[in-house]
């Protein structure tokens, strides 16, 4: 999970960028990165840390140009040094940046074929540099010294052809437009709006739909899966099919947890998929625990809130905020290392004592992770006073990893994969534990859409769309994540910084 942006524009973009990267700051808060083009030369800043600490007044002045993209980079297993910041730039074919979010299930292979056959040398172990050569080979290998958006298109059907995986891409071809494109699966959400001024239209691709709002761009459409965007130098946009088999399955927990709920996520809203899952689950409860007596329903700030005043209306149930979030503290799921991830909790969450002293409180959490975080708000719910303390989930068990670009890497790290609801239970120090039902969950998210194929549900029923992860595949994977966790909770390690300007001094 990171966030994207792109705009092409008539005026400097530098600071509508640094905007939208803000509004997207949820979605990757260790690095940021923003690429300009007057095309005629790119300039680049980026580092390690929130937005607003990368971007001082004088790296804005030094990002000038019409056209440009940003990246705010989630810090998956063995990216926390700023070296793979991104945007990535190459050089040749014309120059082309790339920002990307989501993850290849076969970068390895590709990374050997770059080598050995594309004469192709990768700088880090990002796979976002992976697309960025595949692309860039792609298009070069046609040999137009000026291309056109059938040019483009062809190159990223080869793309299509060569990677498997969960992606969304922006990228910028200097002195020639600004290219974006998404998996055909559709996995990572995308999206792009236009806005007119005086000059004439412009388009932002983004992430998500809030991107937009913030900029006053009007929603065109999701880019569709397998679909390409081209915005040349002139404005004109173009789009065309580059896939040959495109479905929509996009990635369910972008609902649960990962997007804004003032977002729209292939045209569903995420606030109103959350409300039907506080629907879906208070049902659950009556089924399974008929004769239940709870005095308040308590959310765990800030996603599971929609939820849970669903649910506490459809039980006749008290809602209660009953602790109170540093907003200063990053989140929790998206921190590299498991031992930082635990401390921040007691940092992040504050109990409000009054709300728990001999009360029976219900508990909702938008999902069940690790259960580092959900083990700590429990023992936290307890201590202020609670008489009993039940628990709810608004997804169902999560027992597999994520290949798309979500850090959920190791089996062993899942508290759900082995066991019942009452073995979690018992572990988080519950008295009792209610999961969503995948079904449930799936009729939430899709409100009835005709678009959607079916979700990408591979944490909860550990079937993967792309067809290419084995057992072998996820062992492997297993084992370079664990062995990047220790150097993430090594002090020595991801300290470097790089910061690359691509400016006149």
């Amino acid at each position: 999970m990171c966030g994207v942006v792109g705009i092409a524009a008539r005026k400097p973009v530098n600071q509508d960028i640094y905007d939208a990267l803000t509004v997207l700051q949820h979605r990757g808060q260790d690095a940021a990165g923003i690429m300009t083009t007057d095309q005629k030369r790119v300039y680049l800043r980026k580092d390690n840390g929130l937005v607003r600490e990368v971007f001082q007044t004088r790296h804005m002045h030094r990002l000038p140009g019409n056209m440009g993209i940003g990246h705010l980079r989630y810090p998956t297993a063995g990216s926390s040094s700023s070296a793979e910041a991104q945007p990535f730039f190459v050089n040749s074919p014309y120059g082309i940046s790339l920002a990307h979010n989501g993850n290849l299930t076969n970068s390895k292979k590709i990374a050997e074929e770059l080598y050995k056959s594309d004469l192709r040398h990768l700088n880090t172990s990002s796979d976002s540099e992976t697309l960025l050569n595949i692309f860039a080979h792609e298009l070069q290998a046609l040999g137009k010294l000026k291309p056109k958006a059938e040019d483009i298109f062809t190159a990223v059907s080869r793309v299509h052809k060569r990677s498997k995986g969960g992606y969304a891409v922006i990228a910028m071809i200097t002195g020639h437009g600004m290219v974006a494109f998404r998996d055909p699966n559709g996995i990572r959400p995308l999206v792009y709006g236009k806005r007119q001024t005086r000059e004439g239209t412009e388009y932002m691709i983004a992430s998500e739909t809030v991107a937009l709002d913030s900029l006053e761009f009007e929603l065109v459409d999701d880019v569709a899966p397998g679909e390409t965007i081209f915005i040349d130098c002139e404005g004109n946009l173009a789009s065309s099919q580059c896939a040959d088999s495109p479905k929509l399955n996009p990635c369910i927990f972008e609902h649960i947890y990962l997007a804004r709920p003032d977002s729209l996520i292939d045209g569903i809203s995420v606030y109103k998929a959350r409300l039907r899952m506080g629907d879906k689950l208070a049902n659950k409860i009556k089924r399974t625990y008929p004769d239940f007596q709870v005095d308040s329903v308590i959310p765990i700030p800030d996603t599971s809130r929609t939820s849970a005043i669903q649910l506490a209306w459809h039980l006749g149930a008290k809602y209660r905020e009953g602790f109170i979030k540093n907003r200063y503290i990053g989140r929790t799921f998206i921190m590299p290392g498991q031992t930082m991830r635990k401390k921040s909790v007691r940092q992040k969450l504050n109990p409000i004592d009054l709300e728990f002293k001999g009360k029976n409180v219900l508990l909702v959490d938008d999902s069940i992770v690790r259960g580092t975080t959900s083990q700590e708000i429990v023992q936290m719910a307890r201590n202020a006073g609670a008489k009993k303390v039940f628990f709810a989930s608004a997804a169902p068990p999560v027992r597999w990893p994520n290949v798309y670009g979500i850090d959920m890497p190791t089996r062993k790290e899942l508290i759900a994969s082995v066991g019942s609801e009452q073995d979690v239970a018992k572990k988080i120090g519950a008295d009792w534990l209610v999961y969503q039902d995948l079904a449930d969950l799936i009729e939430s998210c899709s409100g009835g859409s005709k678009k959607i194929d079916t979700f990408e549900c591979s944490v909860f029923d550990g079937e993967y769309l792309t067809g290419d992860v084995t057992e072998a595949y996820l062992q492997e994977l297993e084992a370079f994540r664990e062995q990047s966790y220790q150097n993430d909770e090594d002090p020595q390690q991801g300290t470097d910084t790089m910061v690359v300007d691509l400016h006149n001094n």
